[in-house]
């Protein structure tokens, strides 16, 4: 049985630390300003951002590190390797663009390549799969 892939296991990694940080920022800016649950009356407030962005996270980083654990484990190839780096990168990129832009309303480049990053290179990696790569 072959060794797990050190960048499977570190991206995966990093999308959990990703996870469990942005529900960590949450808790603390409900704390803060006293919104026990549900969003702040604010549209564009950091709570609000914060909630979107783990939203958004705890939609896709489960099935991306499913993904990236079956590649990790069967020896992944140097192209399924570049695809890892680039999903968790685009992961990043995405609450990037929703915590530091002030608008949640309005598209932002970080948002945008973040979003259309994690389509297409999700769809690869499922395709890579398909294949047998």
């Amino acid at each position: 049985m072959p060794n797990m892939h050190p960048v499977a296991l570190y991206c995966t990694a990093a999308l959990g630390m990703l996870l469990f940080l942005l529900g960590l920022a949450v808790s603390i800016f409900r704390f803060r300003t006293g919104t026990g649950s549900g969003p702040s009356a604010e549209r564009n407030s950091m709570l609000n951002r914060l909630i979107r962005a783990h939203a958004n996270t705890a939609e896709f980083a489960p099935f991306l590190a499913v993904i990236f654990l079956y590649f990790g484990w069967r020896g992944p190839s140097d192209l399924v390797v570049n695809l890892i780096i680039a999903a968790t990168f685009c992961r990043f990129l995405l609450v990037i663009g929703l915590i530091a832009w002030p608008s949640l309303g309005r598209p932002n480049p970080a948002r945008f390549v973040g979003a259309l990053g994690t389509y297409l290179v999700g769809t690869a990696l499922c395709a890579a799969m398909f294949a047998g790569a």
